[in-house]
């Protein structure tokens, strides 16, 4: 999803730059060890460090991902401040501008923790390790005398302490010292690490406080809503902007240029109105009278499209993981069970829609923008504005929202073109509508899949075929379906011990702008799987759950080879540093199963339905329960997540990720559905896109973290995954009704 930054932890740690009026340590230009140590000291903090320890003691901890609700500002800091021993009483967090300074920035793929997780604790450490030498020389003591804790340095078996703040101007003089001096504290000496941290936002979410997007305003700005072509790629043929600059308030009638295939992170184009106010210029939009040239997706209609994915795997694709000979196992089969699964585009629709402010002015851009992805919209905006990235400034808000929407930067290009073209600070404001009709769609599929079963009912071979547009056809025009990478989602690291097993991708080309959304290509790979094994579970006689765990095979680790997954020349698979750990898997789908009283399914009325899932190396599996209410309609009645996230920093957070996961996945389950005719998307709003409500959502979600030592895996997005075919599976236990196709509500109006 994001490329990461190659950097050793030598390099880290000679970029570190210090500071006399303060400690700061963090990324900076790649220096040799002697120029680390012969640099000057900086009089300024610069602002690419991670740390900060002033004189006063106060510890400031810069946090470079972007905050959208999911509390890494009140995660990633804790990392820093337990390695370095400070007092989080005393710490203070500054959000980071778009700066490649940092490393990869993008708050994307669930990898804000696992990503960085050792280099941040380093950098902590890196500090301790210089405040507890300039303790030990003023006491002329060993550094192994000292320790730091409570904000401040301790003699061991003395009880004498010196603050961080008294430390500072010695510390500051130190060389860096190099990352094999540098010791991480042991786990068990990291005090908030893995508990309930409090959330460092929520006061200002529930007073008012909390700065977002379009809560930013500049004297003199104007306030910009764009008319956009309603089919990608369409262009405008003429417009009246002297209706538009007839409205009151109204400034400004400027056209956005089209954008050219591949369309990466480029404005739709189209004609924008600028005014004093939001209103005003929603009302000029209205007043335009466009003509448009719809293009070359004109034709483009998904419910048609869906009968072409499903035509593509009825037929071979190309084969990308092989273990065995699937076609004689299938040939001499006692049995095959088979069943196709469809999904259809989704948006993101976060609760704060687009928004960007831009000011062009004496060869420098400044923005702010709630933005998950800092240096694209970096790169964007000094693309846009013709400018050099060094005189671009990007400010990260707070996210409403993201599920990865706003890692695409396409807003921030708009308020970037407009404000150059008028000279003035523009804030261009999406609407709800905007949102949903002109989004980077989550691409729509289609799966087939088929098992051998030999006279005695044991699979023998497994057959999945996956058709979809692929996300990097948005920054590709050469791209006709799945690549190798898309299918390292629920396809390759697929755990199956099954003796005959092949995956193909097959041919789907794109006719919507693809882009990441939550969970991404796991959605519809779990939908199919997940359900998949529930239907070979009936046809084998077998328990859902004892099938599952017979198909993925007993505890073990799954490399490359016993995937059946090749090892490609210049690309190094995430499957080759973190095999599909089977037991981790096991684990949790025998827990939860405990945790939901699976052997007591059917009393009371309740249907169970059962999934299990992989992704960004984190083990999920969901129970959902079904019953029927007063007017015999099929409910989610409670619901049970275990997850196994490796090493958790804040429990709260996964917690509150895992609830969220299971509305989430409830809502693009039952109502989630973007349909397109003539290129154009027919859903507008709330209205006609539905989410899952209070009064629909589960009487009770119980979340389950496994305890562990293994590297942080994601949080973000594993939960969402199973939960489609937990419901789906549920429905079948609960009515004898089959769901392969989403959503539910649509399919089968239950």
């Amino acid at each position: 999803m994001s490329q990461p930054v190659t950097m050793t932890r030598r390099s880290f740690l000679e970029g570190l730059n210090l500071s006399v009026g303060g400690l700061a340590l963090g990324l900076g230009p790649t220096l040799t060890e002697a120029e680390a140590r012969s640099k000057v000291v900086p009089t300024v903090l610069k602002p690419n460090v991670f740390v900060h320890v002033a004189a006063d003691g106060v510890v400031t901890i810069v946090c470079a991902r972007s905050e959208m609700g999911q509390g890494v500002r009140s995660s990633l800091p804790v990392l820093i401040a337990d390695e370095l021993g400070a007092d989080m009483a005393r710490v203070r967090v500054l959000q980071a501008d778009g700066d490649k300074a940092y490393g990869d920035q993008n708050t994307d793929g669930s990898s804000s923790v696992r990503g960085v997780y050792d280099d941040l604790r380093r950098t902590g450490a890196t500090a301790r390790t210089m405040l507890v030498t300039a303790a030990a020389n003023r006491w002329k003591v060993k550094a192994v005398d000292c320790e730091a804790r409570d904000h401040a340095v301790f003699r061991r078996g003395t009880g004498e302490s010196i603050g961080f703040g008294e430390l500072v101007r010695d510390a500051a003089r130190l060389p860096v010292p190099r990352a094999e001096d540098v010791r991480l504290r042991p786990r068990a000496e990291l005090r908030n690490v893995g508990g309930d941290l409090p959330l460092l936002d929520g006061p200002a979410y529930v007073n008012g406080t909390a700065v977002f997007g379009a809560d930013i305003a500049l004297e003199g700005m104007l306030v910009a809503v764009v008319a956009r072509p309603a089919v990608v790629g369409g262009r405008v043929m003429r417009f009246d902007a002297t209706r538009a600059l007839a409205v009151p308030g109204v400034k400004h009638v400027v056209e956005v240029p089209a954008p050219k295939a591949p369309y990466l992170f480029q404005s739709w184009g189209g004609v924008a109105v600028l005014a004093e106010n939001t209103w005003a210029a929603m009302r000029g939009r209205a007043a335009l009278d466009i003509t448009w040239e719809d293009g070359g997706n004109e034709t483009y209609d998904s419910e048609a499209f869906r009968e072409t994915l499903l035509a593509s795997v009825r037929a071979p694709g190309e084969p990308f993981r092989q273990v065995g000979d699937v076609d004689a196992a299938f040939a001499r089969a006692a049995r095959v069970v088979e069943a196709e699964y469809c999904t259809p585009h989704l948006p993101h629709a976060p609760m704060e829609p687009p928004v960007a402010l831009a000011w062009v002015k004496d060869g420098a851009c400044e923005v702010w923008a709630p933005t998950q992805h800092p240096q694209a919209a970096r790169t964007e905006a000094a693309q846009v504005a013709g400018l050099p990235e060094s005189q671009v400034t990007v400010h990260v808000t707070l996210l409403g929202g993201g599920f990865g929407r706003k890692s695409k930067a396409d807003f921030v290009g708009e308020a970037v073109y407009l404000s150059k073209q008028v000279g003035a600070p523009v804030r261009v404001q999406w609407t709800r509508e905007d949102d949903i009709r002109h989004d980077y769609y989550h691409t729509t599929a289609a799966q087939r899949l088929r098992a051998a079963l030999d006279e005695q009912g044991r699979p023998t071979a497994w057959l999945h075929r996956t058709a979809f547009p692929s996300i990097r056809s948005t920054f590709s025009t050469d791209v006709k379906g799945p690549v190798f990478r898309d299918l390292n989602q629920g396809v390759l690291d697929l755990a199956l011990a099954i003796p005959n097993v092949r995956a193909e991708a097959c041919e789907a080309l794109a006719h919507v702008r693809i882009g990441w959304l939550r969970s991404v290509y796991n959605i519809f790979h779990a939908f199919s799987v997940g359900s998949f094994m529930d239907e070979l579970a009936h046809a084998r006689g077998m328990d859902p759950r004892d099938n599952l765990l017979d198909v993925v095979g007993p505890a073990r680790h799954m490399s490359l080879a016993e995937l059946g997954v090749p090892k490609l020349p210049n690309y190094e698979a995430p499957l080759e540093k973190h095999p599909v750990d089977v037991g981790r898997l096991r684990g949790v789908i025998e827990r939860v199963t405990e945790l939901s009283r699976w052997s007591e399914r059917g009393k009371d009325g309740r249907a169970l339905g059962l999934a299990a899932h992989r992704s960004f190396l984190s083990y999920v599996a969901v129970v959902v329960s079904m019953k029927k209410d007063e007017a015999g309609r099929a409910r989610v009645d409670e619901a049970w997540v275990v997850v196994d996230a490796g090493l958790v920093v804040n429990a709260d957070r996964v917690r509150a990720q895992m609830e969220g996961s299971v509305i989430f996945g409830m809502s693009l389950a039952l109502y989630g559905a973007i349909t397109m005719k003539d290129g154009a998307t027919q859903q507008s709003n709330f209205r006609d896109f539905r989410l899952v409500r209070m009064a629909e959502a589960p009487r009770r979600i119980h979340v389950d973290i496994v305890r562990s030592e293994e590297a942080p895996g994601g949080v973000g997005e594993p939960g969402v995954p199973p939960v489609a075919p937990a419901i789906a599976n549920a429905l079948f236990a609960l009515t004898g009704t089959r769901a392969r196709d989403l959503p539910i509500i649509r399919s089968h109006r239950v």
